[in-house]
């Protein structure tokens, strides 16, 4: 879309620059004359071959002569291949100085006799363009993810010490239960070794609590969570709920060295998330997550 909407335009301006090259001045006249012409743009210059600017740079503020002379060259969208039509749509990129995400369109500038001069360039603010994509969604695929290399290196020198949570875990698991299915809650994350939990409530979703030792052994501390029907869009059904919390518990207490530290489930993208003693996280759908035994991740 941004293409079908800078091509034509920077086209244009660059045949026009083309007439005037190598006279700041008047280039500047034309840029400043064409800067409406190109949509959501933030900043218009000219570069010669070797990509040093040599106009102002044009914005909705005007002109800016301090970016004169400047070296883009090592620009990502300089060091990216020009297509043969002349016109390039960089990727994104972090911008020097507002040190935002960025791109920047690129149109070559050739003479009449089609000897290239230099470029055009319109540089973007990612936050300024329309939207023009779906919102990601996250891949419902297993994902493991290696974690700190000191601590992987002395995973055998450790030992698993029974924290408050473990001392406690039928009555920690019991709690967690009863505020997913009944109370709204749909993303939790328990800490084991830290003896704590995450969680995330759809009556507020943008604001996490944390709930310590004394809260998660209290069952009467799911009062302060309004009662609310275990929704219909959850991936995990609710019967599984108790399934990956006792998981989790045996992941927890399978062996000495290896162990998990902590776990986490979101019922409406369906991950179990994993993060073990070596400090490895995966993160696995939950129905694929029930088939695993201990061995297996023992052996992995």
């Amino acid at each position: 879309m941004l293409i079908g909407l800078l091509q034509q335009p920077l086209r244009q301006v660059a045949q026009n620059c083309s007439r005037v090259w190598n006279d700041r001045r008047a280039m500047d006249v034309v840029l400043q004359q064409a800067f409406g012409t190109i949509p959501y743009c933030k900043y218009l210059y000219a570069l010669d071959i070797n990509a040093h600017q040599i106009s102002d740079n044009i914005s909705v503020d005007g002109l800016i002569d301090s970016e004169f002379g400047r070296d883009r060259s090592e620009r990502p969208y300089m060091r990216e291949a020009v297509p043969s039509n002349g016109f390039l749509l960089s990727e994104s990129y972090i911008s020097m100085r507002a040190k935002r995400p960025s791109l920047t369109a690129i149109q070559l500038v050739r003479n009449d006799a089609g000897e290239a001069l230099g470029f055009v360039g319109a540089d973007f603010a990612l936050r300024d363009l329309p939207l023009t994509a779906s919102l990601y969604e996250e891949p419902r695929q297993w994902r493991q993810i290696k974690g700190d290399p000191s601590i992987r290196g002395t995973v055998f020198h450790q030992t698993r010490t029974e924290s408050v949570m473990d001392q406690n875990i039928d009555t920690v698991l019991g709690v967690i239960e009863e505020l997913m299915l009944d109370h709204g809650v749909f993303h939790v994350m328990l800490h084991f070794s830290s003896s704590r939990a995450v969680v995330w409530a759809m009556d507020d979703p943008y604001r996490y609590r944390l709930l310590d030792i004394d809260s998660l052994m209290h069952p009467d501390m799911c009062m302060a969570y309004p009662k609310r029907q275990y929704p219909e869009d959850a991936v995990v059904p609710a019967n599984a709920i108790r399934q990956v919390l006792e998981s989790l518990r045996a992941l927890r207490m399978m062996d000495d060295t290896f162990y998990l530290r902590s776990g986490t489930l979101n019922i409406f993208n369906g991950i179990v998330g994993l993060t073990f003693s070596c400090d490895g996280s995966h993160y696995i759908p939950w129905d694929e997550f029930l088939q695993k035994d201990e061995a297996f991740w023992v052996r992995g």
